[in-house]
């Protein structure tokens, strides 16, 4: 097969489109002939060098995919060849074939293109998991969302719309900030121009956001928790600000506030807190919304595998909004 190679970390430059090993087929796993793959901002920082894959992981980049089934592994039986599916992976999307365990499948929501799909498990997973399994969001809470107008951005604020929420976002120009405001969020902050703390406090009457989902890590820690509100929920899942920060426990006491920083490509394949226990979640609660209109992929560009270089200059683009696929092949 084809893949992504990478031959020394460094910018979009190193990858390459070049023949690899077929991956292998496990018991438990599924073979997929690969439609497309999305860039994530993991597989920007994996690039560079400063994220390895887990251990038995493929080392090919790739965090989701979409596809059809080529083959099924010993032990399997929900799903059979020649299924239209997208999954969560733990690496090698960046390839014609993939080789994932079989509890990281979903099904193509009815009305979603193959394509397409292939933008959604890496965010409904990571948003599903922290902002609803892990921070309760309820019907009638404040959300608020960093990096609004990214990935992870506009899928949470869907969410948060469709479970009754109201929904706060950070972003960094007035274009992203209108595309939010069309996807539901009413609470628009431009992070360079004014302090989103004393500007969610203000939005809500100084209530604050009940749950916060943080991409930024340490230089957003001290305004988030003014930002929250009383027995609120901080969820960091990144550190683009920084990986430390200082917190006056006072203040965090005070607020009765709960902190918490997960990953999701780390988790364990089945068990508690695992990933086969989120696709689960999602695919019951979450993949029902997006079949009903609810919630929508937001794609900002569709490119060939093999312009995966300019796919990763677009994600890091200001006037990127959304996910970036790039569509493979078939020889």
């Amino acid at each position: 097969m084809y893949a992504i190679t990478i031959d020394q970390p460094g910018g979009p430059e190193v990858m390459r489109w070049a023949e690899q090993p077929d991956p292998e087929l496990l018991p438990g796993h599924v073979l997929i002939d690969v439609a497309a793959t999305a860039v994530n901002r993991a597989d920007l920082t994996q690039r560079q060098g400063f994220y390895p894959p887990p251990p038995g992981a493929s080392d090919i980049l790739g965090l989701e995919c979409s596809g059809i089934v080529a083959e099924v592994g010993d032990g399997v039986s929900e799903w059979s060849v020649g299924d239209h599916v997208c999954a969560l992976l733990a690496g090698g999307g960046y390839a014609e074939r993939v080789a994932v365990p079989a509890t990281q499948l979903l099904p193509v929501p009815k009305g979603v293109d193959l394509l397409v799909a292939a933008s959604l498990p890496e965010v409904a997973c990571t948003v599903w998991s922290n902002v609803v399994m892990r921070a309760g969001l309820s019907r009638g809470d404040v959300l608020l969302v960093h990096g609004g107008g990214g990935g992870i951005g506009t899928h949470a604020i869907q969410v948060g719309v469709a479970l009754g929420a109201r929904v706060a976002v950070t972003a960094g120009s007035e274009a992203k900030l209108e595309r939010c405001r069309e996807l539901g969020a009413d609470i628009l902050v431009n992070y360079r121009e004014a302090d989103f703390a004393e500007e969610v406090k203000k939005a809500t009457d100084g209530h604050g956001a009940d749950v916060i989902l943080d991409n930024m890590g340490g230089s957003y820690l001290g305004r988030n928790i003014d930002a929250l509100a009383s027995d609120g929920r901080l969820v960091i899942i990144g550190f683009q600000g920084g990986r430390k920060g200082e917190l006056d426990l006072t203040r965090l006491f005070a607020k009765r506030g709960n902190i918490t920083a997960t990953g999701l490509r780390g988790r364990p394949e089945n068990g508690r807190e695992s990933k086969a226990e989120i696709v689960a979640d999602v695919r019951n609660r979450l993949w029902p919304l997006i079949t009903e209109g609810a919630i929508q992929p937001v794609v900002s560009a569709e490119l060939p595998i093999t312009e995966a270089p300019r796919g990763h200059e677009l994600l890091d683009s200001p006037e990127t909004v959304g996910k970036v696929i790039l569509t493979i092949p078939r020889h």
